[in-house]
């Protein structure tokens, strides 16, 4: 390991334990459902009409989700970050909220112009990006293609260029090549004891805390109609072939400055992952990994997401 990179993992993570342990000590109740959808506002775009939260003010920063989650992921973090910045948080095409012509383009690059759209359209030119699971592919994009828009990156378990899409959505790719995808998902509406069995334990430390309120919240938009059906498995569909090919000599040259927070026991997206971030980032700051976190633990942890975005914005 070289010595830039043995600090980073070392030195900035013990600088940052007290901070970290405090603000997983006492996770602050979140906006819920209700509230959030009364946030929702659209956007009317040439890619469609786009749903998104647009909260706080002053400098913008961008939180993109995972799937099949949307912006509701970040509530916990909006609600701690929105006095410090102007919270956007979308819907990806193919996901949540938003709503796209049949045959719009639902691949990274896609997604990564609707932003680029989105932003424009409220006269943000430039975001410190809080990024996730596929999310975290269209945010790299962003700092590809348009490095002069992002300010910092905060990643947390996401896909990169050697593991994307990773094998462990393998079933989840068949299922939508099948059409099956959407139905399998379906299923979490009237069996919510399987939704937490199933996708719950395999993403959230706690599957509990997927309440009957956060999965309808999830899967409605999902399977509302067979438009959405067939664009929710059409999103999968699209991780491949890899949206990631070929970018990371465009990575190694970045100027951006960048955080890498990873849930230690996710199963997609291994520690190796935030150490291949680490390495190719130019302007690391290190990563902090959380034992016994999994894929989805910005949910659950909405304080160590606060504090680490803060402290990638130079607010500590």
């Amino acid at each position: 390991m070289k010595r830039r990179h043995f600090l980073q993992l070392t030195g900035a993570t013990l600088a940052a334990v007290s901070l970290v342990q405090t603000a997983r000590a006492a996770q602050p109740p979140a906006t819920d459902a209700k509230a959030f959808r009364a946030m929702r506002k659209y956007a009317n775009l040439s890619f469609g009409r786009i749903a998104y939260v647009d909260r706080g003010t002053g400098d913008a920063a961008l939180f993109l989700h995972g799937a099949p989650l949307n912006s509701f992921q970040w509530r916990g973090a909006i609600d701690l970050l929105s006095p410090y910045r102007r919270c956007i948080a979308p819907d990806f095409m193919g996901l949540g909220y938003s709503e796209v012509p049949e045959h719009q383009a639902l691949d990274a690059r896609a997604q990564l112009e609707m932003l680029v759209a989105l932003l424009d359209s409220l006269g943000i030119r430039a975001v410190d990006i809080v990024a996730s699971d596929s999310g975290g592919a269209v945010a790299q994009l962003f700092v590809a293609h348009y490095p002069k828009r992002v300010r910092t990156l905060l990643l947390t378990n996401c896909d990169v260029e050697p593991n994307s899409p990773p094998p462990g959505i393998k079933p989840i790719l068949d299922m939508a090549r099948a059409g099956t995808l959407a139905d399998m998902t379906a299923e979490w509406l009237t069996d919510r004891a399987k939704a937490r069995a199933t996708f719950g334990a395999a993403v959230f430390v706690n599957p509990a805390q997927l309440t009957d309120e956060i999965i309808d919240y999830y899967v409605q938009p999902l399977v509302s109609s067979p438009l959405r059906r067939s664009q929710y498995e059409r999103y999968h569909l699209a991780l491949t072939p890899n949206p990631l090919a070929g970018i990371e000599s465009r990575l190694a040259h970045s100027t951006v400055p960048v955080r890498i927070v990873w849930g230690g026991s996710d199963t997609l997206f291994p520690q190796t992952d935030a150490a291949y971030l680490d390495r190719i980032f130019p302007r690391s700051q290190g990563v902090h990994v959380i034992p016994e976190a999994k894929l989805f633990f910005q949910e659950e942890y909405p304080s160590v997401i606060a504090a680490e975005a803060r402290r990638v914005w130079g607010m500590r």
